[in-house]
Protein backbone atom coordinates (compact mmCIF):
# COMPACT_ATOMS: atom_id res chain seq x y z
CA UNK A 1 0.00 0.00 0.00
CA UNK A 2 1.58 3.52 -0.53
CA UNK A 3 0.72 5.52 1.88
CA UNK A 4 3.44 7.92 1.64
CA UNK A 5 2.51 11.78 1.25
CA UNK A 6 4.79 12.22 -1.97
CA UNK A 7 2.30 8.88 -3.37
CA UNK A 8 -0.14 10.84 -2.12
CA UNK A 9 0.29 13.98 -4.23
CA UNK A 10 1.81 11.98 -7.38
CA UNK A 11 -1.64 10.21 -7.33
CA UNK A 12 -3.46 13.32 -7.25
CA UNK A 13 -1.73 15.66 -9.64
CA UNK A 14 0.41 16.30 -12.30
CA UNK A 15 3.72 16.62 -10.04
CA UNK A 16 6.69 18.06 -10.53
CA UNK A 17 5.88 20.83 -11.01
CA UNK A 18 7.49 23.83 -13.37
CA UNK A 19 7.33 26.14 -9.49
CA UNK A 20 7.72 22.89 -7.16
CA UNK A 21 9.92 20.03 -7.06
CA UNK A 22 11.97 17.94 -4.89
CA UNK A 23 15.74 17.48 -3.99
CA UNK A 24 15.89 14.37 -2.00
CA UNK A 25 13.32 14.43 0.67
CA UNK A 26 13.01 18.31 0.59
CA UNK A 27 10.51 20.66 -1.28
CA UNK A 28 12.06 23.73 -3.66
CA UNK A 29 9.70 26.43 -4.95
CA UNK A 30 11.04 28.00 -8.10
CA UNK A 31 14.75 25.86 -7.29
CA UNK A 32 14.40 27.85 -3.86
CA UNK A 33 16.49 25.88 -1.16
CA UNK A 34 13.60 26.24 1.01
CA UNK A 35 15.36 23.60 3.91
CA UNK A 36 18.13 26.26 3.72
CA UNK A 37 15.88 29.32 4.29
CA UNK A 38 14.88 27.90 7.30
CA UNK A 39 18.40 26.54 8.77
CA UNK A 40 19.96 30.10 8.28
CA UNK A 41 16.34 32.13 9.12
CA UNK A 42 14.38 29.34 11.43
CA UNK A 43 10.45 30.16 11.48
CA UNK A 44 8.13 31.72 11.18
CA UNK A 45 8.93 33.31 7.99
CA UNK A 46 7.99 35.42 5.02
CA UNK A 47 10.00 35.72 1.84
CA UNK A 48 9.63 37.38 -1.50
CA UNK A 49 10.80 35.68 -4.43
CA UNK A 50 11.72 38.95 -6.56
CA UNK A 51 12.07 37.29 -10.05
CA UNK A 52 9.14 36.40 -10.21
CA UNK A 53 8.01 39.26 -10.26
CA UNK A 54 9.59 40.26 -13.66
CA UNK A 55 8.74 36.36 -14.92
CA UNK A 56 4.65 37.16 -14.76
CA UNK A 57 5.04 41.05 -16.11
CA UNK A 58 6.98 39.57 -19.00
CA UNK A 59 4.40 36.48 -19.57
CA UNK A 60 1.39 38.93 -19.52
CA UNK A 61 3.41 41.77 -22.15
CA UNK A 62 4.32 38.69 -24.47
CA UNK A 63 0.43 37.37 -24.27
CA UNK A 64 -0.40 40.69 -25.31
CA UNK A 65 1.82 41.45 -28.00
CA UNK A 66 1.07 37.95 -29.62
CA UNK A 67 -2.67 38.42 -29.58
CA UNK A 68 -2.26 42.38 -31.18
CA UNK A 69 -0.01 40.30 -33.67
CA UNK A 70 -2.20 37.26 -34.25
CA UNK A 71 -5.80 39.79 -34.90
CA UNK A 72 -3.87 43.05 -36.51
CA UNK A 73 -4.96 44.77 -33.73
CA UNK A 74 -3.65 48.37 -34.10
CA UNK A 75 -3.94 50.06 -30.36
CA UNK A 76 -0.85 50.03 -28.36
CA UNK A 77 -0.78 48.09 -24.84
CA UNK A 78 0.39 49.47 -21.52
CA UNK A 79 0.99 47.39 -18.30
CA UNK A 80 0.18 48.90 -15.18
CA UNK A 81 0.87 47.64 -11.38
CA UNK A 82 -1.87 47.98 -9.09
CA UNK A 83 0.19 49.35 -6.33
CA UNK A 84 -2.11 48.29 -3.48
CA UNK A 85 -1.33 44.28 -4.28
CA UNK A 86 1.96 45.22 -2.34
CA UNK A 87 3.70 48.61 -1.78
CA UNK A 88 7.24 47.60 -0.66
CA UNK A 89 9.53 49.45 -2.79
CA UNK A 90 11.75 46.23 -3.23
CA UNK A 91 8.51 44.56 -4.98
CA UNK A 92 7.83 48.27 -6.85
CA UNK A 93 11.71 48.39 -7.89
CA UNK A 94 11.14 45.00 -9.59
CA UNK A 95 8.41 45.47 -11.18
CA UNK A 96 9.33 48.90 -12.52
CA UNK A 97 12.65 47.13 -14.54
CA UNK A 98 10.02 46.20 -17.32
CA UNK A 99 8.39 49.28 -18.53
CA UNK A 100 5.16 49.67 -17.40
CA UNK A 101 2.94 52.17 -15.71
CA UNK A 102 1.19 52.46 -12.21
CA UNK A 103 -2.01 52.84 -10.43
CA UNK A 104 -2.99 54.19 -7.37
CA UNK A 105 -5.22 54.59 -4.63
CA UNK A 106 -4.88 56.64 -1.70
CA UNK A 107 -2.97 60.05 -1.36
CA UNK A 108 -0.26 58.19 0.20
CA UNK A 109 0.48 56.27 -2.98
CA UNK A 110 1.01 59.58 -4.74
CA UNK A 111 3.72 59.85 -1.97
CA UNK A 112 5.48 56.55 -3.30
CA UNK A 113 5.32 57.61 -6.91
CA UNK A 114 7.22 61.15 -6.06
CA UNK A 115 9.50 59.40 -4.75
CA UNK A 116 10.17 56.67 -7.48
CA UNK A 117 10.12 59.82 -9.66
CA UNK A 118 12.85 61.67 -7.53
CA UNK A 119 14.99 58.08 -7.80
CA UNK A 120 14.77 57.92 -11.37
CA UNK A 121 12.58 54.49 -11.45
CA UNK A 122 9.70 56.32 -13.42
CA UNK A 123 9.73 59.62 -15.51
CA UNK A 124 7.05 61.86 -17.42
CA UNK A 125 6.38 59.43 -19.96
CA UNK A 126 4.93 56.66 -16.96
CA UNK A 127 1.29 56.66 -16.45
CA UNK A 128 -0.16 57.42 -13.71
CA UNK A 129 -3.56 56.21 -13.47
CA UNK A 130 -5.24 57.62 -10.49
CA UNK A 131 -7.67 55.35 -8.84
CA UNK A 132 -10.36 54.91 -6.29
CA UNK A 133 -12.50 57.82 -4.24
CA UNK A 134 -10.65 61.03 -3.87
CA UNK A 135 -10.62 62.77 -0.78
CA UNK A 136 -8.78 66.47 -0.44
CA UNK A 137 -5.19 64.82 0.01
CA UNK A 138 -5.59 62.79 -2.74
CA UNK A 139 -6.94 65.50 -4.84
CA UNK A 140 -4.34 67.72 -3.42
CA UNK A 141 -1.04 64.82 -4.20
CA UNK A 142 -2.77 64.40 -8.04
CA UNK A 143 -2.75 68.48 -8.58
CA UNK A 144 0.86 68.45 -7.56
CA UNK A 145 2.32 65.43 -9.77
CA UNK A 146 0.29 67.11 -12.53
CA UNK A 147 1.27 70.93 -12.17
CA UNK A 148 4.61 69.43 -12.30
CA UNK A 149 4.37 68.53 -15.94
CA UNK A 150 3.24 65.08 -15.26
CA UNK A 151 0.68 65.24 -17.78
CA UNK A 152 0.61 61.14 -17.85
CA UNK A 153 -1.23 61.27 -14.67
CA UNK A 154 -5.01 60.08 -15.52
CA UNK A 155 -7.20 60.81 -12.57
CA UNK A 156 -9.99 58.24 -13.26
CA UNK A 157 -13.41 60.35 -12.02
CA UNK A 158 -15.13 58.59 -9.52
CA UNK A 159 -17.98 60.57 -9.16
CA UNK A 160 -19.47 63.90 -10.20
CA UNK A 161 -18.25 66.10 -7.67
CA UNK A 162 -14.31 65.21 -8.20
CA UNK A 163 -14.28 67.46 -11.40
CA UNK A 164 -14.81 70.77 -9.53
CA UNK A 165 -12.36 69.67 -7.38
CA UNK A 166 -9.84 68.78 -9.16
CA UNK A 167 -10.15 72.04 -11.93
CA UNK A 168 -9.70 73.78 -8.59
CA UNK A 169 -6.45 72.51 -7.63
CA UNK A 170 -5.12 71.81 -11.21
CA UNK A 171 -3.11 74.57 -13.18
CA UNK A 172 -3.95 74.68 -16.75
CA UNK A 173 -5.07 71.59 -18.85
CA UNK A 174 -5.22 67.93 -18.06
CA UNK A 175 -6.20 64.57 -19.00
CA UNK A 176 -8.77 62.37 -16.99
CA UNK A 177 -10.78 59.29 -17.48
CA UNK A 178 -13.76 57.90 -16.73
CA UNK A 179 -14.57 54.54 -14.06
CA UNK A 180 -18.12 52.56 -15.20
CA UNK A 181 -20.41 51.46 -12.15
CA UNK A 182 -19.91 47.74 -12.74
CA UNK A 183 -22.73 45.95 -12.39
CA UNK A 184 -21.96 42.73 -9.68
CA UNK A 185 -22.37 39.20 -9.70
CA UNK A 186 -25.80 38.61 -9.11
CA UNK A 187 -25.24 36.70 -5.78
CA UNK A 188 -23.78 40.09 -4.08
CA UNK A 189 -25.43 41.67 -1.39
CA UNK A 190 -25.76 44.83 -3.91
CA UNK A 191 -26.54 45.08 -7.43
CA UNK A 192 -24.40 47.69 -8.61
CA UNK A 193 -20.76 48.85 -7.78
CA UNK A 194 -19.83 52.01 -5.26
CA UNK A 195 -17.11 52.94 -7.65
CA UNK A 196 -17.47 54.78 -10.64
CA UNK A 197 -20.59 55.84 -12.74
CA UNK A 198 -23.32 54.19 -14.07
CA UNK A 199 -23.20 52.77 -17.46
CA UNK A 200 -26.36 55.02 -18.88
CA UNK A 201 -25.15 58.35 -16.65
CA UNK A 202 -21.60 58.14 -18.52
CA UNK A 203 -22.35 59.82 -22.05
CA UNK A 204 -25.02 63.04 -20.26
CA UNK A 205 -21.82 62.99 -18.11
CA UNK A 206 -19.56 63.52 -20.71
CA UNK A 207 -22.20 66.53 -22.69
CA UNK A 208 -22.83 68.15 -19.97
CA UNK A 209 -19.60 68.57 -17.80
CA UNK A 210 -16.71 67.36 -20.11
CA UNK A 211 -17.19 68.61 -23.66
CA UNK A 212 -17.59 72.11 -23.57
CA UNK A 213 -14.92 72.36 -21.08
CA UNK A 214 -11.61 73.13 -22.91
CA UNK A 215 -9.09 72.68 -19.86
CA UNK A 216 -10.00 68.85 -19.58
CA UNK A 217 -9.73 65.86 -22.34
CA UNK A 218 -11.14 63.12 -21.55
CA UNK A 219 -8.24 60.27 -22.24
CA UNK A 220 -9.48 57.05 -20.81
CA UNK A 221 -12.89 54.85 -20.00
CA UNK A 222 -11.80 52.81 -17.41
CA UNK A 223 -13.75 48.67 -16.41
CA UNK A 224 -13.33 46.59 -14.04
CA UNK A 225 -15.50 44.05 -12.07
CA UNK A 226 -15.21 42.30 -8.78
CA UNK A 227 -14.93 39.23 -9.28
CA UNK A 228 -12.04 39.93 -12.21
CA UNK A 229 -11.45 38.62 -15.32
CA UNK A 230 -12.98 35.03 -15.61
CA UNK A 231 -14.10 32.75 -18.54
CA UNK A 232 -18.19 33.34 -17.78
CA UNK A 233 -20.82 34.64 -18.92
CA UNK A 234 -21.42 37.22 -16.46
CA UNK A 235 -17.68 38.37 -17.37
CA UNK A 236 -18.40 38.96 -20.52
CA UNK A 237 -21.98 40.44 -20.53
CA UNK A 238 -20.49 43.33 -18.43
CA UNK A 239 -17.31 43.58 -20.83
CA UNK A 240 -20.27 43.85 -24.05
CA UNK A 241 -22.22 46.47 -22.06
CA UNK A 242 -18.47 48.35 -21.15
CA UNK A 243 -17.71 48.37 -25.20
CA UNK A 244 -21.34 50.08 -25.89
CA UNK A 245 -20.39 52.80 -23.90
CA UNK A 246 -16.82 53.01 -25.23
CA UNK A 247 -17.73 53.22 -28.64
CA UNK A 248 -20.78 55.62 -27.80
CA UNK A 249 -18.56 57.77 -25.99
CA UNK A 250 -15.67 57.54 -28.78
CA UNK A 251 -18.14 59.26 -31.34
CA UNK A 252 -18.53 62.08 -29.41
CA UNK A 253 -15.55 62.44 -27.84
CA UNK A 254 -12.31 62.26 -30.32
CA UNK A 255 -9.72 62.53 -27.55
CA UNK A 256 -10.81 59.20 -25.95
CA UNK A 257 -8.00 56.72 -27.06
CA UNK A 258 -7.59 53.82 -23.84
CA UNK A 259 -9.98 51.59 -22.47
CA UNK A 260 -8.58 50.08 -19.37
CA UNK A 261 -9.75 46.74 -18.17
CA UNK A 262 -8.23 46.57 -14.81
CA UNK A 263 -6.96 44.13 -12.79
CA UNK A 264 -8.34 40.40 -12.49
CA UNK A 265 -6.24 38.05 -13.37
CA UNK A 266 -6.11 34.91 -11.32
CA UNK A 267 -3.00 33.30 -9.45
CA UNK A 268 -2.50 29.67 -9.12
CA UNK A 269 -3.98 28.51 -5.63
CA UNK A 270 -4.02 24.63 -6.34
CA UNK A 271 -1.52 21.98 -8.09
CA UNK A 272 -4.76 21.55 -9.93
CA UNK A 273 -5.21 25.02 -11.52
CA UNK A 274 -5.71 25.67 -14.62
CA UNK A 275 -6.23 28.96 -16.58
CA UNK A 276 -6.09 29.59 -20.39
CA UNK A 277 -4.63 33.25 -20.03
CA UNK A 278 -3.81 33.46 -23.98
CA UNK A 279 -7.39 32.15 -25.15
CA UNK A 280 -8.81 34.82 -22.51
CA UNK A 281 -6.44 37.70 -23.87
CA UNK A 282 -6.92 37.13 -27.37
CA UNK A 283 -11.16 36.71 -26.96
CA UNK A 284 -10.82 39.81 -25.00
CA UNK A 285 -8.73 41.59 -27.83
CA UNK A 286 -11.11 40.23 -30.58
CA UNK A 287 -14.53 41.24 -28.78
CA UNK A 288 -12.70 44.64 -28.51
CA UNK A 289 -11.60 44.92 -32.04
CA UNK A 290 -15.39 43.82 -33.12
CA UNK A 291 -16.76 46.00 -31.48
CA UNK A 292 -15.17 49.07 -32.73
CA UNK A 293 -15.05 48.13 -36.28
CA UNK A 294 -18.52 47.59 -36.31
CA UNK A 295 -19.29 50.70 -34.65
CA UNK A 296 -16.70 52.81 -37.09
CA UNK A 297 -14.69 53.97 -34.31
CA UNK A 298 -10.18 53.15 -34.07
CA UNK A 299 -9.87 51.06 -31.49
CA UNK A 300 -8.42 52.00 -27.90
CA UNK A 301 -4.95 51.61 -26.53
CA UNK A 302 -5.55 48.89 -24.11
CA UNK A 303 -4.54 49.18 -20.43
CA UNK A 304 -4.70 46.29 -17.78
CA UNK A 305 -4.02 47.13 -13.93
CA UNK A 306 -2.42 43.17 -12.48
CA UNK A 307 -1.70 43.63 -9.37
CA UNK A 308 -1.95 39.92 -7.85
CA UNK A 309 -0.96 38.87 -10.65
CA UNK A 310 1.77 40.73 -10.85
CA UNK A 311 2.77 40.23 -7.52
CA UNK A 312 0.72 37.00 -6.04
CA UNK A 313 3.14 34.41 -6.94
CA UNK A 314 6.40 35.80 -5.37
CA UNK A 315 5.52 35.47 -2.31
CA UNK A 316 5.63 32.57 0.40
CA UNK A 317 5.42 32.07 4.52
CA UNK A 318 7.23 28.59 6.14
CA UNK A 319 5.83 27.83 9.46
CA UNK A 320 6.99 24.82 12.37
CA UNK A 321 4.55 22.62 13.54
CA UNK A 322 4.92 23.13 17.34
CA UNK A 323 2.61 19.71 18.92
CA UNK A 324 -0.53 17.71 18.05
CA UNK A 325 -3.37 18.20 19.84
CA UNK A 326 -6.06 15.30 19.13
CA UNK A 327 -9.29 16.73 19.84
CA UNK A 328 -12.20 14.01 19.54
CA UNK A 329 -12.07 10.47 17.92
CA UNK A 330 -11.92 12.34 14.70
CA UNK A 331 -9.95 15.68 14.85
CA UNK A 332 -6.15 16.20 15.40
CA UNK A 333 -4.71 19.66 15.28
CA UNK A 334 -1.33 20.28 13.70
CA UNK A 335 -0.16 24.13 16.01
CA UNK A 336 1.98 26.33 13.61
CA UNK A 337 4.19 28.50 15.15
CA UNK A 338 2.54 32.08 13.65
CA UNK A 339 -1.27 32.96 13.14
CA UNK A 340 -3.39 32.71 10.34
CA UNK A 341 -5.36 35.66 10.88
CA UNK A 342 -2.79 38.25 11.27
CA UNK A 343 0.09 36.14 8.53
CA UNK A 344 -2.35 35.14 6.15
CA UNK A 345 -5.43 37.42 6.53
CA UNK A 346 -6.88 36.66 3.55
CA UNK A 347 -7.37 32.60 4.74
CA UNK A 348 -9.71 34.16 7.70
CA UNK A 349 -11.26 36.94 5.98
CA UNK A 350 -12.55 35.71 2.38
CA UNK A 351 -11.81 32.04 2.84
CA UNK A 352 -8.87 31.94 0.36
CA UNK A 353 -6.96 29.08 0.00
CA UNK A 354 -3.17 29.29 -1.30
CA UNK A 355 -0.80 26.71 -1.95
CA UNK A 356 0.06 24.61 1.13
CA UNK A 357 2.77 21.58 0.93
CA UNK A 358 5.62 20.12 3.86
CA UNK A 359 8.57 21.50 3.43
CA UNK A 360 9.92 18.19 4.31
CA UNK A 361 9.09 14.14 5.46
CA UNK A 362 7.70 13.62 1.95
CA UNK A 363 8.69 9.99 2.23
CA UNK A 364 7.01 9.70 5.34
CA UNK A 365 3.17 8.20 6.16
CA UNK A 366 0.60 10.73 6.03
CA UNK A 367 -2.68 11.86 8.10
CA UNK A 368 -5.71 14.08 8.20
CA UNK A 369 -5.25 17.06 9.85
CA UNK A 370 -6.53 20.85 10.57
CA UNK A 371 -4.21 23.31 11.44
CA UNK A 372 -4.65 25.89 14.15
CA UNK A 373 -2.61 29.20 14.60
CA UNK A 374 -1.41 30.84 18.24
CA UNK A 375 -4.11 33.21 18.84
CA UNK A 376 -7.05 32.15 20.99
CA UNK A 377 -9.67 32.87 18.67
CA UNK A 378 -11.68 30.64 17.61
CA UNK A 379 -11.65 31.85 13.74
CA UNK A 380 -7.78 31.03 13.61
CA UNK A 381 -7.37 27.46 11.52
CA UNK A 382 -7.11 26.43 8.24
CA UNK A 383 -9.22 23.30 7.78
CA UNK A 384 -9.59 22.67 3.83
CA UNK A 385 -7.81 22.51 0.53
CA UNK A 386 -9.73 23.70 -2.16
CA UNK A 387 -8.64 20.58 -4.37
CA UNK A 388 -9.35 17.80 -1.72
CA UNK A 389 -11.16 18.86 0.59
CA UNK A 390 -8.73 18.23 3.11
CA UNK A 391 -5.59 18.55 4.68
CA UNK A 392 -2.78 15.62 4.42
CA UNK A 393 0.58 16.41 5.79
CA UNK A 394 2.96 13.65 6.70
CA UNK A 395 2.74 12.37 10.03
CA UNK A 396 3.22 14.52 13.03
CA UNK A 397 5.73 12.67 15.49
CA UNK A 398 7.95 15.03 18.46
CA UNK A 399 11.26 13.12 16.78
CA UNK A 400 11.00 14.63 13.57
CA UNK A 401 10.28 18.55 12.87
CA UNK A 402 7.51 19.01 10.08
CA UNK A 403 7.73 22.05 8.35
CA UNK A 404 4.70 23.61 5.82
CA UNK A 405 5.13 26.49 3.49
CA UNK A 406 1.96 28.51 2.09
CA UNK A 407 2.90 29.97 -1.52
CA UNK A 408 1.64 32.25 -4.00
CA UNK A 409 1.36 34.71 -0.94
CA UNK A 410 2.66 37.40 -2.33
CA UNK A 411 -0.57 40.20 -2.07
CA UNK A 412 -2.32 42.10 0.17
CA UNK A 413 -1.36 39.78 2.97
CA UNK A 414 1.05 42.43 4.40
CA UNK A 415 -1.04 45.58 4.40
CA UNK A 416 -4.36 43.58 5.45
CA UNK A 417 -2.89 42.01 8.25
CA UNK A 418 -1.25 45.74 9.65
CA UNK A 419 2.73 44.85 8.62
CA UNK A 420 4.93 46.79 11.44
CA UNK A 421 1.75 47.15 13.50
CA UNK A 422 -0.49 45.31 16.14
CA UNK A 423 -1.35 42.03 15.35
CA UNK A 424 -4.48 39.92 16.96
CA UNK A 425 -3.11 38.76 20.50
CA UNK A 426 0.13 40.66 20.38
CA UNK A 427 1.30 37.70 17.66
CA UNK A 428 4.41 39.42 16.67
CA UNK A 429 5.36 39.59 12.71
CA UNK A 430 7.55 37.20 11.28
CA UNK A 431 10.44 37.82 9.23
CA UNK A 432 10.82 38.93 5.93
CA UNK A 433 13.86 37.39 3.58
CA UNK A 434 14.39 38.73 -0.01
CA UNK A 435 15.22 36.32 -2.50
CA UNK A 436 17.12 37.53 -5.81
CA UNK A 437 19.55 36.03 -8.52
CA UNK A 438 23.11 37.68 -8.87
CA UNK A 439 24.91 38.52 -12.01
CA UNK A 440 25.81 34.82 -12.37
CA UNK A 441 22.17 33.84 -11.46
CA UNK A 442 23.04 32.57 -8.17
CA UNK A 443 20.36 32.85 -5.32
CA UNK A 444 20.83 35.33 -2.35
CA UNK A 445 18.93 35.81 -0.02
CA UNK A 446 18.96 38.78 2.65
CA UNK A 447 16.84 39.18 5.29
CA UNK A 448 14.69 42.79 5.07
CA UNK A 449 12.91 42.83 8.17
CA UNK A 450 13.05 40.86 11.80
CA UNK A 451 10.76 39.22 13.72
CA UNK A 452 8.61 42.05 15.22
CA UNK A 453 9.68 42.64 18.84
CA UNK A 454 8.04 43.19 22.41
CA UNK A 455 9.15 46.27 23.30
CA UNK A 456 7.95 47.31 19.08
CA UNK A 457 4.41 46.27 20.49
CA UNK A 458 4.09 47.97 23.37
CA UNK A 459 6.05 51.17 21.77
CA UNK A 460 2.57 51.08 19.81
CA UNK A 461 0.21 50.76 23.01
CA UNK A 462 1.92 53.29 24.87
CA UNK A 463 4.16 51.52 27.36
CA UNK A 464 7.21 53.57 26.40
CA UNK A 465 10.32 52.63 28.61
Amino acid sequence: MNNRYIDLIEQTFDFPQDEFTLQEDFLRFHDIDLAGLIETYGTPLKFTYLPQISNNIIKAKRMFQQSFDKLNYTGKYHYCYCTKSSHFKHVLNEALKNDIHLETSSAIDMDIIQNLKASGAINNQTYIISNGFKTKPYIANIAKLINEGHQNCIPVIDNYAELDLLSEKINGDFNIGIRIASEEEPKFEFYTSRLGIGYKDIVPFYDDQIKGNKRLKLKMLHFFINTGIRDNAYYWNELVKCLKVYVNLKKKCPSLDGLNIGGGFPIKNSLAFEFDYEYIIEEIVNQIKLTCEEAGVDVPNIFTEFGSYTVGESGGAIFKILNQKQQNDREKWNMINGSFITNLPDTWAINKRFIMLPINRWKDPYERVLLGGLTCDSDDYYNSEQHVNAIYLPRYTKQKPLYVGFFNTGAYQESIGGYGGLQHCLIPAPQHILIDKNEQGEMVASLFKNHQTSEQLLNILGYEN
